[in-house]
């Protein structure tokens, strides 16, 4: 199980992005850290799991926003 320790100001977009590849991840990200879920700017030393994904770069599009 690969975990991740936030730095503060990390948010879930760029966590997703910076460890996972992309920001689309980010339903899969939160959903394996449901204690957290309502968080927006994380503080730093949190430990969040990582979901397991492998992706293709061609597969995603822009970011919706």
């Amino acid at each position: 199980m690969k975990t991740y320790l936030t730095k503060q100001g990390d948010e879930w977009d760029q966590i997703a992005f910076q460890q996972l590849g992309s920001e689309h991840l980010v339903d899969q990200l939160i959903a394996l850290n449901p204690n957290h879920q309502t968080t927006v700017v994380f503080g730093a030393g949190v430990r969040l799991v990582l979901p397991e994904v492998e992706i293709n770069p061609q597969t995603f599009g822009p970011a919706p926003w």
